[in-house]
């Protein structure tokens, strides 16, 4: 079985005059990440490995989960092919994993991760939202074998603020 957790990333600041991968998070970007975090970790399920998009916002959102005390051991890559909006490049990463990766967490953008949700996943999902996390699991033992999976988790900070 292979398992991936998808994390959009927190709500961003527009107030800045910077490139769009430049972007920060706001004060409630931040504060949802720890909220996600922390809830998502009470199940002491950790990834194998974690991937981010090379997007300020995306980065500093997988920053927020790596400082949970369970991630310790984590290792983590910014990969530039997650800063996708459509999802075709996050699906052909994943497909590329290494098989001896059983999980892992992304953190990345929409429109791509709810598409990816509702492709991969169980549970239609009419829009991941900031801060937005869904599980999915797969009974396949190779990334190239992606096929649909079962939604085990999904986690809308909305809902624990």
């Amino acid at each position: 079985m292979k398992t991936i957790v998808l994390v959009r990333h927190g709500k961003s600041s527009w107030e800045y005059n910077v490139e769009d991968a430049k972007r920060p998070l706001k004060t409630r970007g931040l504060e949802d990440a720890k909220r996600v975090s922390n809830h998502y970790f009470m199940s002491n399920i950790i990834p194998n490995k974690v991937f981010s998009s090379i997007a300020k916002r995306a980065d500093d959102t997988c920053k927020v989960f790596m400082a949970n005390e369970k991630m310790l051991n984590t290792s983590y890559e910014a990969i530039e092919d997650l800063y996708d909006f459509g999802g075709e490049k996050v699906i052909k990463f994943i497909k590329q994993l290494p098989n001896s990766l059983e999980s892992c967490m992304i953190f990345g953008h929409n429109y791509a991760f709810t598409s990816i949700v509702n492709i991969y996943g169980d549970k239609f999902i009419d829009n991941l939202p900031t801060c937005g996390l869904v599980k999915i699991n797969f009974e396949i033992t190779n990334w190239s074998e992606l096929k649909p999976g079962k939604t085990d988790l999904i986690i809308i900070p909305k809902t624990l603020r």
